[in-house]
Order: C-alpha cells, then sequence, then structure tokens
C-alpha cells in the first residue's frame, strides 16, 4: 500500500516539473505566453527593472534561441554523416548560453546559483547581456536588431562586423526585432492585469 502511494506521490511529482518547463503552446502572443506561465510575467519584470531591457526585447531573444524550452541544446555533429558525435558549441538552456558566458554571467551579476534551464535566471541572463552590449558596443536597449546580432556574435565579433558576412543572420535579427516590436506592443494591453499579479502560482 505504501509503495502504491509512493509511485503516486512520484508520478504526480514528475507531472508537475513537466509540466512547469514544458514551452507554452501558444507563443503568438506575449500575453497568452504570461497567462500560461503564471510567474513569467514578475520574473521577466523584474529582470527588465533590474537591467533596463524591456520585457518584449528579452522575451523575443529568448523565443528565437530555444524556443522556451528549458533544456534546449545545439544538434550534434555527424560523424561519417550517420553517427552523433559532439554537439556544436556548450549552449544550454533558454538562453542558448555558452558555458564560458554562464560563468561570467554570474561572477558578473552575484548570482551564483543561476541555472540555465530556470526561466527567471535565464531572462536576468539575457537582460544582463544585452546590458554588457549597451557598455561594449554603445547598442540601445530597445535596439533589438542590433542586440541580437551582438548577442549571436559576441561583443567582439559584433565591433568587428563579422555578421555582415552572414546574410541569414541578418534576417533572423530582423525577424527578432519585428517580433519583440509585437510583444511590445501586446503587452500594453494586458500589462496592468499582469501587475496586479491575480494568478494563483
Amino acid at each position: 500500500m505504501i509503495r502504491w502511494r509512493l509511485c503516486g506521490v512520484l508520478l504526480l511529482a514528475a507531472t508537475v516539473v513537466s509540466c512547469a518547463t514544458a514551452p507554452p503552446t501558444r507563443v503568438g502572443n506575449l500575453c497568452d505566453i504570461f497567462d500560461e506561465k503564471g510567474s513569467w510575467y514578475s520574473k521577466a519584470n523584474k529582470a527588465s527593472k533590474r537591467w533596463g531591457s524591456p520585457i518584449g526585447v528579452m522575451m523575443a531573444m529568448m523565443y528565437q534561441e530555444s524556443s522556451f524550452r528549458a533544456t534546449a541544446k545545439p544538434p550534434r555533429k555527424k560523424i561519417l554523416w550517420v553517427i552523433p558525435g559532439p554537439r556544436l558549441s556548450s549552449a544550454y538552456g533558454y538562453p542558448q548560453a555558452k558555458t564560458a558566458t554562464w560563468k561570467w554571467y554570474k561572477k558578473s551579476s552575484g548570482n551564483w546559483g543561476a541555472d540555465r534551464d530556470k526561466f527567471g535566471d535565464a531572462i536576468d541572463f539575457i537582460g544582463w547581456y544585452n546590458n554588457q552590449s549597451k557598455k561594449s558596443n554603445n547598442i540601445a536597449l530597445d535596439d533589438t536588431y542590433r542586440l541580437y546580432l551582438a548577442y549571436h556574435e559576441g561583443h567582439g565579433g559584433y565591433a568587428k562586423g563579422s555578421y555582415r558576412q552572414k546574410k541569414w543572420l541578418v534576417n533572423v535579427a530582423k525577424k527578432v526585432s519585428a517580433r519583440a516590436s509585437r510583444y511590445q506592443q501586446q503587452l500594453k494591453g494586458c500589462e496592468k492585469r499582469m501587475q496586479r499579479g491575480w494568478w494563483p502560482f
């Protein structure tokens, strides 16, 4: 009897964790995302206030990087076109942050216990990185297009203009910028409700 109860508890816990980390089902509207993921708005708002990066900008960048998947990883290289080899980089989690950059973030921000697969830490990282892009590359915190290029290429790569040889990346940055604008506009219609914190999470 006790064994069955224990199994039930473990199954329930696994279900709760799975639901908590599953990506939102409607990603086209920021209000829908925050309605589904009850704690995400408060965490995104906290990061925005801390680093000055607009919520829509950070959320659009996160969507592009991981589609809001907590444990997203880059694909593996193929050995002899078939055998899975090592991954293309150490990028991981919601922000697809590389291990070295994540260590820099933890040291710089003081968030030593941060994890890339936790939304609150990930959105704070993106806000922090955008703030670094402002300091290093003089990019405005609402300039999603250039912020994303710096996020992808690194501050040194952006300064050298490495993205100019990557038409595909320029096109992606334009898409991220357009999504950020939509997200910011959508947020205007529901932010007061979000700030009231009516959700039970």
